[in-house]
């Protein structure tokens, strides 16, 4: 095939590269650097190629879709439960800032830390949840579904720890099964990693961050295992304490987002006949101030059964504690529990007992939550309930996907990892030498798709290439997942959710595969470069 060094500007090169039915590449590795002595220039030459692809598949992606990781079909769920906080509560920053702010005072006041803490404030923009953190080691890195450390995203305190160092320190990028958390994201014997999966464990991250960060600077000697127990400690205790309750109660207007569209979900639900529940962790005192302020005074009308204080995840596994009920002043009731009524506060109690009463059928119902381990988990895996998780950074992430920015970068990336994959069996110097010169393209695009979401740990979905430990958790235990319940808006209860069929790796693409990553050589390209 004779090619003139004009043909490519009339016909894009991605012809020849991405065309599946070819059974060979048309063009030597050295007359392709020929003619485009960088990947930019190569990939450039198929811009017009790239804007025809971006114009169908620019802004697909709806940020307040729901996604399905399991068939669920909406027909068959009689009953709807939910979780309080970040399901039908969603909180303002101020909230992370309050959580972060009395952690630190407790820190210095009562563990005797430096005053020199509150020169730190709260950086919303710091962390993402799913981060593992080597308790022993003082490391905050994020880690894939493989047990993988992905590398640039390693921090001590506020500071990047250099590649070198962590394949020094961990010798290598893997994490053994046995330093990490069990399948449940519960401690096991000899872990030292400790996974952070809620939307409140960022404010915890941030201030473990801050203080070794303010330990490093002044030279001050410390136990990594020390630090993270009192900063744990203190943490907890704004919760158990009743602290963060006490705040929120006192300005209402200040912490929670107002949420008119979850009214409208819920009675959405009830007029189709729904059956609704609500189990949760928190106090009754708070769940009350705040579902007023979100739903109205009459709230409870809504709810067929309403739990507080449940102790989720134990909740889920227990088969001995019982109900007890809670009037209006939240004192606690001494008679026995035999059915759970509607208008009742109840607290504590067991899932066991709780199907037991209901006579409910774990297939029929559909639980939201938004903590991975504690609200779904035991839940899917244990009682064969219907699991939607509420994953709010979604919106925010979809929205940097629509962009026509990411979507160049991401293409561009796709098309050269192809190229490489293809052009990999050249083993001619020069050919050698094209290949470092992409594979340092590559590694760049890839730096390039991880700071667009968040510089310092990128996406809490993927890693590089590969989901992230917190992606594989999210697949396994949540049947569907979304930004909000106000998604459940635009769907009508008849709705049945596919999940997308994703090729294995030895199955082949039908359609859409010009931009993907799955070619290897053909036989014909080995055997002529053997």
């Amino acid at each position: 095939m004779y090619i003139t060094e004009t043909d490519h500007l009339a016909q894009p090169i991605c012809a020849g590269v991405y065309t599946p039915h070819e059974a060979s590449f048309p063009y030597s590795l050295p007359y392709l650097y020929f003619l485009f002595p960088s990947p930019s220039a190569l990939i450039g030459s198929c811009l017009h190629f790239t804007d025809l692809i971006l114009s169908d598949t620019h802004n697909m992606l709806n940020p307040d879709a729901i996604f399905a990781n399991n068939e669920v079909c909406l027909s068959d769920i009689e009953i709807y439960g939910f979780d309080y906080d970040y399901t039908l509560a969603f909180y303002s920053i101020h909230l992370h800032s309050l959580i972060f702010n009395t952690a630190r005072e407790m820190l210095i006041q009562q563990h005797k830390y430096p005053e020199g803490l509150r020169s730190y404030e709260y950086n919303a923009n710091f962390a993402i949840r799913g981060l593992h953190y080597d308790v022993q080691k003082g490391i905050l890195m994020k880690i894939d579904a493989f047990h993988y450390i992905q590398l640039g995203t390693i921090y001590r305190g506020l500071s990047p720890v250099s590649d070198e160092e962590i394949l020094e320190m961990y010798e290598g990028t893997h994490v053994p099964l046995e330093q990490m958390s069990d399948f449940y994201g519960k401690s096991s014997h000899g872990n030292t990693l400790k996974q952070f999966m809620d939307i409140f464990s960022l404010p915890e991250l941030t201030l473990l961050s801050c203080v070794n960060d303010y330990f490093m600077k002044h030279n001050i000697d410390f136990e990594p295992v020390y630090l993270y127990r009192d900063v744990n400690e203190v943490i907890r205790d704004v919760h158990v304490k009743g602290i963060l309750y006490t705040a929120v109660e006192r300005d209402i207007e200040k912490y929670i987002s107002h949420g008119e569209k979850t009214c409208r979900v819920l009675t959405k639900l009830i007029n189709n006949g729904k059956k609704l529940f609500l189990i949760t962790n928190s106090p009754f005192s708070f769940v009350d101030k705040g579902m007023q302020y979100i739903v109205g005074k009459d709230w409870r009308d809504l709810f067929d059964i309403v739990i507080v204080q449940a102790d989720k995840p134990t909740f889920f596994n227990d088969k001995k504690k019982p109900f007890r009920r809670v009037n209006q002043s939240s004192t606690l009731l001494w008679d026995k529990v035999s059915k759970l009524e509607n208008g009742q506060i109840y607290k504590q109690g067991n899932l066991y007992e709780f199907l037991k009463l209901t006579g409910w059928i774990g297939s029929k119902v559909l639980y939201f939550g938004d903590h991975i381990y504690s609200d779904l988990a035991d839940l899917t895996l244990k009682h064969g309930w219907r699991t939607g998780a509420i994953i709010p950074e979604l919106q925010y992430e979809i929205k940097i996907m629509n962009t026509k920015e990411y979507s160049r970068v991401l293409l561009w990336l796709q098309g050269l990892t192809g190229l490489l994959e293809r052009m990999q069996v050249y083993a001619d110097p020069e050919s050698q030498m094209v290949l470092q010169e992409w594979n340092k393209e590559r590694r760049e695009l890839r730096e390039m798709t991880k700071t667009i979401f968040n510089p310092q740990f990128g996406s809490i979905f993927r890693t590089h290439h590969n989901p992230t430990y917190f992606s594989r958790r999210l697949s396994r235990f949540a049947d569907i997942y979304m930004a909000s319940l106000n998604s459940l808006l635009n769907y009508d209860l008849h709705y049945t959710f596919y999940p997308r069929r994703t090729p294995l790796q030895h199955e082949a693409l039908l359609g859409s595969d010009q931009l993907s990553t799955d070619k290897i050589p053909f036989r014909e390209e080995v055997a002529q470069n053997k």
